[in-house]
């Protein structure tokens, strides 16, 4: 399997990495591989089937904009986002990539398709630039679910390329997976560092992984904290930050084992809010489910009290990316595709997954813990409210 654990965890802003991040990042790479950029003289974006239905709620048309002016999911500070966009509203214009300025005006250049889909999938873009010429340089790209983006005809031209630098242990299912376990006595967690090597060096990997967490335990942090309303029009008040000091402030002396639930319900509800709010998040394996492999995450760190909790933070990654990597293959991570199970039941399946391999489990035992967690979560779908 050609795809590394950061293709699958990408840092990025809410509230969605279909309809956010994807969006962000088509845009950017259009105008990047147009050639054109000195010659334009104006650009339209064009949003298709789910993207259209509900890309105001999930701040598509800021998304589309703000990667036209070449910003990228993971450098872009959340609070600089409003200001960027007042200002190229006030302007009229936008510098495209921050070097060529175009008019633009978002009523009338970017254009919603409520009632159409383009082929390949339901989260389809086309971008046009026009140039001085009078010529026009036109691409579309489909926001294909967690974050990742294809070409037209990108998806099937890849499956006849040769593949990259092979990995020792490659696998497309869990029973590959597993078999290579017995084979080499190895654990999951082991076989994938073993695969990201061949791409980068473990210092490297390490500070990957550990950046991972910090943003996740950030997220939480600032989750915990914040009051006010989720934007969105629905007037939504944010609860974690309340009811995180009742938690405090009433918690036992000796807490039970079972407190920890509600300890982690919140966690994920800091990040689900955060990621609302156009926060800074991990696409974990989507900003949808963003909030359950930190919860869990943060519960292993604090209350399981490991020995090395950083080497089973790593590890609880490598495998969790395992799990998400076997669902994108196989199925789907795409909320536009398969509804909600393909984004919470696989984060489910992941965290479970992920913590047992923390906890020291089998391979068996990590295998079992993915399946019971997405297991419970087939069929689930999600009827989005004012495109939110």
């Amino acid at each position: 399997m050609d795809m590394s654990v950061f293709d699958l965890f990408k840092i990025g802003i809410g509230p969605s990495s279909s309809h956010t991040v994807g969006p962000m990042v088509a845009a950017r790479r259009f105008l990047l591989e147009s050639g054109m950029l000195d010659e334009a003289v104006g650009v339209e974006a064009h949003l298709y089937g789910s993207l259209a239905l509900t890309g105001v709620g999930h701040a598509t048309d800021k998304a589309v904009i703000l990667g036209l002016m070449g910003e990228t999911p993971q450098e872009l500070d959340p609070a600089s986002v409003d200001d960027k966009l007042d200002t190229a509203a006030l302007d009229g214009q936008i510098a495209l990539l921050g070097i060529k300025t175009v008019p633009f005006d978002a009523k009338v250049n970017l254009v919603w398709h409520k009632a159409s889909t383009l082929p390949e999938h339901p989260n389809g873009m086309r971008f046009v630039l026009q140039l001085r010429d009078g010529s026009i340089i036109e691409r579309i790209y489909y926001s294909v679910g967690g974050g990742f983006i294809t070409a037209a005809g990108e998806a099937q031209a890849r499956a006849a390329e040769p593949v990259g630098t092979p990995v020792p242990y490659p696998f497309d299912t869990m029973v590959q997976l597993l078999e290579h376990g017995r084979t080499h006595g190895l654990t999951i967690p082991h076989m994938l560092r073993a695969n990201e090597r061949v791409r980068m060096s473990d210092a490297d990997l390490d500070a990957g992984l550990d950046r991972l967490w910090r943003v996740m335990r950030d997220c939480i942090c600032q989750g915990l904290k914040t009051e006010g309303r989720l934007p969105g029009g629905l007037n939504v008040r944010r609860r974690a930050a309340a009811l995180w000091k009742q938690a405090q402030e009433t918690q036992p002396q000796n807490a039970l084992p079972h407190d920890a639930v509600q300890q982690v319900s919140l966690y994920a509800m800091a990040v689900n809010e955060e990621n609302a709010a156009g926060g800074r998040v991990v696409t974990a394996p989507t900003n949808g489910a963003a909030g359950i492999i930190p919860a869990v995450l943060r519960y292993y760190a604090e209350d399981c009290r490991p020995i090395d909790p950083q080497r089973g933070v790593r590890d609880f990654l490598l495998t969790s990316a395992a799990i998400g990597m076997l669902c994108k293959k196989n199925a789907s991570i795409s909320g536009a595709e398969v509804g909600c199970q393909g984004e919470v039941g696989v984060a489910c399946a992941m965290a479970a997954a992920g913590l047992v391999a923390a906890l020291g489990g089998t391979n068996e035992q990590i295998e079992n813990a993915a399946e019971i967690g997405i297991e419970h979560h087939l069929g689930m779908t999600c009827d989005p409210i004012g495109g939110l």
